[in-house]
């Protein structure tokens, strides 16, 4: 069965998200965009519905997944309390890509949890996504749009093979927006914890006059035994089946030099800034863009690109780790399981 497709790349006509959000209510899943990246989106209340996404993800079932809310209505009945810490940061950053964590009520299922009693929540601002939610009438869970594992999709084209069939309905809302999953926080003793780095960065919640503080596993693995607290951070993620290598060096120099060396000796694919194209001599070589904004934009549809090349190693071009730089960092080491090289 293929799934149902739905244009909305360039219409506004909203109406047909109404009878997509009938299969949301009928405990079917739906494949749909954000501003981040495409989800798999089930009711978020519905056990039985959310275990179809872990089985269309093939995503192991301790990975607690994200509530995506419309209202501040839904958010009161899924947390025992706002504190003004993430009050604060609802009313600067929501809605948008940031996702914060709570202490769940008891109508929240464990499966969405993965048996914490807390959950992740989030407001996003792209208006299909509101609305689907808003017309089913509940939250709606949904990582990502990819097979576990796999790159995040911020386009239909990536994603239709390895998911059509396994929703009922694909909304294509065009290119995301962002093309990174969102900053996950939790405020732990008045103090903002950051779980998994995305748009929304440490800079820009201190200078809410807030204490924020970067967890340890963001640019390193993860020790078996933590518990999970955040999607994105136990498991292989984002990775294409060629092996990868992550490259960096403040002196963009030394950083060329270094991959030019490296792909010298096999069959290599840079991905690299724009700028630096014309610096390698390596006959497959990618742009990722120049600006941290166009990396992110950019790095999931060049990391599903790369295999098709064949080639015995992709060499990825490192960035700063400040501001979005760090959640692109945080997503390439995952892509290169730490096979990392800091000049």
């Amino acid at each position: 069965m293929k799934s149902k497709y739905i244009n909305l790349k360039e219409s506004k006509n909203y109406e047909e998200i109404k009878q997509v959000s009938e299969t949301i209510k009928q405990g079917k899943l739906v494949l749909f965009p954000t501003e981040t990246v495409y989800g798999i989106g089930a009711n978020a209340l519905d056990e039985e519905a959310v275990k179809k996404i872990y089985e269309a993800k093939g995503r192991a079932s301790d990975n607690p997944l994200i509530a995506h809310i419309s209202n501040l209505e839904m958010l009161r009945k899924l947390v025992k309390e706002i504190g003004t810490i993430e009050q604060k940061l609802i009313n600067a950053f929501w809605p948008g890509p940031l996702t914060i964590i709570f202490n769940k009520t008891e109508i929240v299922p464990n499966i969405i949890t993965a048996g914490l009693e807390t959950v992740a929540i989030r407001m996003p601002s792209n208006e299909i996504a509101r609305k689907l939610i808003e017309y089913s009438e509940t939250p709606i869970a949904a990582p990502s749009a990819n097979i576990s594992g796999k790159p995040s999709g911020t386009l239909v084209e990536d994603i239709l093979q390895e998911l059509d069939g396994k929703v009922e309905y694909i909304i294509d809302g065009g290119k995301v927006d962002i093309g990174l999953e969102s900053t996950v926080v939790r405020v732990i003793d008045n103090k903002v914890h950051i779980l998994r780095p995305g748009k929304i960065t440490k800079e820009e919640m201190e200078k809410l006059g807030i204490e924020v503080e970067i967890e340890k596993q963001i640019l390193g693995e993860y020790v078996e035994g933590e518990k999970v607290l955040s999607p994105g951070i136990k498991y292989k993620h984002y990775s294409p089946d060629t092996k990868c290598v992550l490259v960096y060096s403040k002196n963009n120099q030394k950083m060329v030099d270094k991959i030019n060396e490296m792909a010298s000796k096999q069959k290599s694919i840079i991905l690299c800034r724009t700028s630096n194209l014309e610096k390698y001599s390596n006959e497959i070589k990618l742009a990722m863009g120049d600006s941290l904004e166009e990396i992110c934009n950019n790095i999931f549809t060049l990391l599903r690109k790369v295999d098709k090349y064949e080639a015995d190693l992709v060499i990825i071009e490192g960035v700063e780790k400040d501001g979005l730089g760090l959640a692109i960092m945080n997503r390439l080491l995952r892509a290169c399981t730490h096979n990392y090289i800091e000049i």
